[in-house]
């Protein structure tokens, strides 16, 4: 059974920042409108509110905030800043959909003001509303281009949109405006090991760390550029790093098990998979790493229960239903191996190793005709695949069809020098065929592979 290698994505979740506007005492700011009664005392009493009002909200103070906001509302009903400060302390206390009223109303009545319309973009970001926000911020920076916060909410809007390019680039500008924000130089990293710059995202990543004590992705993603580099060691110690300051860190927990897999200490890669399925089930690879690792161990009992388990829990993955149906074969519950086996292929018609398990099983259970539609399927698709090669070639020596056996073996033969079982059907073959020079060669090569297997053995 092979194991693909599969690479998972880990998602970030950015924090947004709400603008809250600068209220200036002046009668005659842009911002401040005169109260429906005209009277200039009655403004300036307004100016002042809405500066009382900020200077709660900057306290996150939000329930002291909000009657000050209606009653400046009800005092001033057209002024844009009163709108928006309410829309903050809606947003805040997560009444969205009137924050969102408040944030548009306030846009309407002053079409300069940036900051409602900043917040209504945060605002859309947080409600998933990605395309909107994404016209709102960029609306934003055309009015002003070095607009800190715009910048930084859309530039962390745009890493988790996978737009990395842009992303660079407004967090590289919003870095300048807030120099050592964890927030920022992080996803500036994200994005920058995204794009594959991986010394600039290393650089990047060190210096946050070296700010910050308290930053596990940090150190995750410095593993994952050591890991691309072939630095093992130094990956797994970042990989541990990232542990220390955040010990229920599933994504860390599974790559180290990668790293220990790959220098083959296979226990203690078995204890960090099984970690990283405990701390967070909801993902298959998880649990087909677990699996897999216990094939190595040459525990198919216990992968049998794993993959068991975790197809019963994802019904809808393919390679799920397919390492199931293998260590079901190894139990011998043939029955039970070509459900899933047809489910996997009812998921992925064109799952290569699916195609070519479910046509060996049905060979050894002598329903020939199926068998061979499934192996050339399989060898259809993919033709470097040694295991389709190889059953083909033995089912066609069973049903004597020496001839049409020879080249699907000898392809097999070339997947797989080392393989005595293709030499022995080539034999067979050849024998068949009276032509005993090949016949001999082929003796001479199994006899060779057989007494080398042999000898690894401990």
């Amino acid at each position: 059974m092979r194991v693909t290698n599969q690479r998972r994505i880990l998602t970030v979740a950015a924090v947004l920042f709400i603008v809250v506007p600068a209220i200036q005492s002046s009668p005659g700011s842009i911002c401040q409108q005169r109260s429906s009664s005209g009277n200039e005392n009655s403004s300036v009493a307004v100016s002042q509110l809405l500066q009382e009002i900020a200077s709660f909200i900057r306290q996150s103070k939000f329930v002291e905030a909000k009657p000050l906001a209606q009653r400046a509302i009800a005092i001033a009903p057209n002024n844009a800043d009163a709108h928006n400060l309410l829309g903050i302390i809606l947003d805040q206390q997560k009444e969205y959909r009137e924050a969102e009223r408040e944030y548009r109303l306030a846009v309407k009545l002053n079409p300069r003001a940036t900051s409602p319309l900043a917040n209504l973009g945060v605002l859309l970001a947080h409600t998933r509303q990605n395309e909107q926000a994404v016209k709102v911020l960029e609306s934003v920076l055309r009015m002003s281009p070095d607009h800190p916060e715009a910048s930084t909410n859309l530039g962390l809007l745009y890493t988790s949109l996978g737009n990395y390019e842009r992303s660079v680039e407004l967090l590289e500008r919003a870095n300048r405006f807030q120099p050592n924000s964890p927030d920022i130089i992080f996803n500036l990293g994200l994005s920058l090991y995204r794009l594959n710059r991986l010394s600039e995202a290393e650089d990047t990543l060190l210096y946050l760390t070296n700010t910050s004590t308290e930053s596990p992705e940090s150190f995750y993603f410095l593993g994952l550029i050591s890991l691309t580099r072939n630095q093992d060691e130094k990956a797994a110690a970042y990989f541990e790093k990232a542990l220390q300051l955040r010990p229920t860190y599933s994504e860390a927990n599974f790559m180290l098990g990668e790293v220990l897999r790959k220098q083959n200490k296979l226990e203690a890669a078995r204890d960090f998979y099984q970690r990283a399925v405990d701390q967070n089930p909801t993902v298959p690879v998880n649990h087909i790493r677990l699996g897999a690792v216990y094939l190595l161990l040459n525990d198919n009992n216990k992968a049998y229960q794993v993959f068991r388990q975790a197809a019963e829990r994802f019904p809808r993955v393919s390679e799920l239903q397919f390492y199931f149906a293998g260590t079901a074969r190894g139990k011998g519950e043939y029955d039970l191996a070509i459900a899933a086996l047809k489910k996997s292929l009812s998921l992925k018609p064109d799952n290569v190793d699916a195609l070519s398990l479910l046509g060996v099983i049905l060979l050894d259970r002598n329903e020939i005709a199926e068998a061979e539609n499934l192996l050339r399927r399989a060898i259809a698709l993919n033709e470097n695949y040694f295991n389709p090669f190889n059953d083909l070639g033995r089912l066609l020596v069973k049903t004597h069809r020496y001839e049409e056996a020879i080249p699907i073996l000898q392809r097999a033969a070339s997947l797989s020098p080392d393989n005595a079982e293709v030499h022995y059907q080539l034999l067979l073959s050849y024998s068949r065929l009276k032509r005993k020079a090949e016949a001999d060669r082929e003796y001479a090569i199994h006899k060779q592979l057989t007494e080398k297997n042999q000898t690894k053995k401990p």
